[in-house]
């Protein structure tokens, strides 16, 4: 209770800048990690404890704007201090597996270096402060297909590369 209670409080001081343009699509959602075997229910999932703790914190923020572009932000508290990883939202919702929320997001289908790049799908690869805190921001001239976009996966390491180290739901908005 109290987690979530700071979780919000975290959430409400991350996102206290306002943004001049009315979204047509708004989405601010915060989580705390729990083990994945022990509650696959959760919405915050952790498959390596030592990367993301039970109990870190985490808040996703997505603004649609009526142009087309989309604007994801990501904070997240509790982590290993000055570690290096990678996000990217996935297909599907997160389970008890790490491969259970499928493939990244893309918005035009590859596997090709056209394809599989920060253009094409949302990378959001940050590095932890000293206090376990990192951030990440990223903006696109495209929408999400409705329903197509389930999760943010949290990576052992930047760009493709690394292990699936925690997973977090996200209800993902976008173009009918």
């Amino acid at each position: 209770m109290v987690a979530t209670v700071y979780a919000g409080a975290l959430a409400a001081a991350l996102f206290a800048t306002g943004s001049a343009s009315t979204p047509s699509f708004s989405l601010d959602t915060s989580g705390v990690f729990t083990p994945s075997a022990k509650s696959a229910a959760s919405k915050a999932l952790t498959y390596d404890q030592k990367l993301v703790p039970t109990g870190a914190m985490i808040n996703v923020r997505q603004q649609s704007l009526p142009n087309g572009t989309t604007k994801i932000e990501l904070r997240v508290a509790g982590l290993v201090p000055g570690h290096q990883y990678g996000a990217h939202i996935h297909q599907k919702a997160c389970g008890v597996k790490p491969d259970d929320a499928g493939k990244h997001y893309q918005d035009k289908a590859g596997t090709d270096a056209a394809h599989v790049n920060n253009k094409n799908e949302v990378w959001l690869d940050f590095k932890t402060d000293a206090h376990g805190i990192g951030q990440a921001t990223t903006q696109h001239g495209w929408a999400f297909r409705k329903g197509q976009a389930g999760s943010l996966v949290i990576h052992s390491q930047p760009g493709t590369k690394g292990s699936r180290a925690a997973c977090f739901s996200v209800p993902f908005g976008g173009a009918s």
